[in-house]
């Protein structure tokens, strides 16, 4: 029987988004090499995309307190932020920010020669505009995509989540991690929050019977799917996977 669930104390850090948590990689190099020189951008904007994890919001952060430009987010934009003149703009969710706002952003941008960094799930080009001048002006915007993660930034990732988490965890319960969720930092980011969570309410380590239990199986497998992990790992106290 599981111990009565408590209340979890909010010990460990956000998660940082401070360039020296930035896990260089094979996927995310060509974006990088293009933040490091603004100057260069045609028609002085950039937008960065890729799918959910990839790194988009964490790159507009670095590239904000690189340069010292401002930071938005497209949903929430104003007309007052669009015309306002700025050394530099990064838009996060550009996609989702209102049409003319996003269009007076751009033009703002361009008068003055501000470099504006706007980022997506995918490029410009593709996002659905009804004001035929912003869907010219998106398609002319270049843009950089995100690769998906190699191996070892799904590894460095795990790391960095259990960090800010301040957890630690056995190898043999990473590996199987890694195996069995999808290759995307968001998925692997959620379900240490929700390992994490659970452990925490039920005062148990994070075991890998735990951690199937809390994250379910995949389609299809069994347990026989996990027989190259191990079935029993070694339980160890509360305080070795979750201290504090």
């Amino acid at each position: 029987m599981l111990p009565p669930t408590q209340l979890p104390l909010p010990l460990a850090r956000p998660p940082s988004s401070a360039r020296a948590d930035w896990v260089p990689d094979v996927s995310n190099a060509e974006a990088l090499a293009w933040l490091a020189a603004p100057a260069t951008w045609p028609l002085h904007r950039l937008a960065l995309s890729g799918p959910p994890g990839t790194g988009k919001s964490h790159l507009l952060a670095i590239a904000a307190a690189d340069h010292g430009w401002r930071h938005l987010q497209g949903p929430a934009l104003t007309q007052a932020e669009a015309l306002a003149p700025a050394p530099g703009t990064v838009l996060d969710q550009a996609d989702q920010a209102e049409e003319s706002t996003l269009f007076h952003l751009i033009n703002q941008a361009a008068a003055t020669g501000a470099p504006l960094l706007l980022a997506a799930r995918l490029p410009p080009a593709r996002w659905a505009t009804t004001l035929p001048d912003l869907a010219s002006r998106l398609r002319a915007t270049h843009a950089v995509g995100l690769a998906e993660p190699s191996d070892g930034l799904l590894a460095a990732l795990l790391t960095k989540h259990l960090a800010d988490r301040q957890l630690r965890l056995d190898p043999a319960v990473q590996a199987w991690l890694l195996a069995r969720l999808p290759r995307d930092a968001a998925s692997l980011g959620a379900a240490i929050a929700a390992l994490d969570d659970a452990a925490l309410a039920q005062s148990v380590p994070i075991t890998r019977p735990f951690a199937r239990q809390i994250l379910g199986p995949r389609p299809g497998e069994d347990d026989t799917d996990d027989d190259r992990f191990g079935n029993d790992f070694p339980e160890t106290s509360p305080d070795a996977d979750n201290p504090g």
